[in-house]
């Protein structure tokens, strides 16, 4: 099997204690989804961000009374959700590319379903 730079590899989806799944990490979030660049993690209170090995920022906590809105695409293949936030500079992005900040995650169009439900549940509990 070839690992693609886009795809991410098997140890990039589970952790050091064994394998365990995103889902598994967090039991008490109202949704996970596996995207190509992280982790996002919804709850209540907050939204957690675990970025993969290659990525380029670091994990993120983001209390819901910080989130002000959502910007987010389905793409044609690659689509992306930001989690707009008090404090961090917005990124739009270019003509032909997705924006790229710290609150962003980008995922293939099988994950559509998971980042639509994902920002639902961010807006509905969004307090900023």
């Amino acid at each position: 099997m070839v690992n693609l730079p886009w795809r991410g590899t098997d140890d990039e989806s589970s952790d050091a204690k064994g394998g365990a799944t995103a889902a598994e990490d967090h039991p008490d979030a109202i949704v996970v989804c596996e995207f190509q660049d992280g982790t996002l993690a919804v709850y209540p209170d907050r939204v957690e961000i675990n970025r993969v090995g290659r990525s380029r920022f670091d994990d993120r906590t983001i209390p819901a009374d910080e989130i002000t809105g959502i910007d987010f695409s389905k793409g044609i293949t690659i689509g992306y959700i930001q989690i707009e936030q008090v404090g961090v500079a917005v990124d739009t992005g270019g003509l032909l590319s997705d924006p790229i900040n710290a609150n962003t995650l980008h995922f293939s169009r099988a994950d559509r379903d998971c980042a639509t439900e994902a920002r639902e549940e961010v807006l509905a509990h969004a307090r900023g």
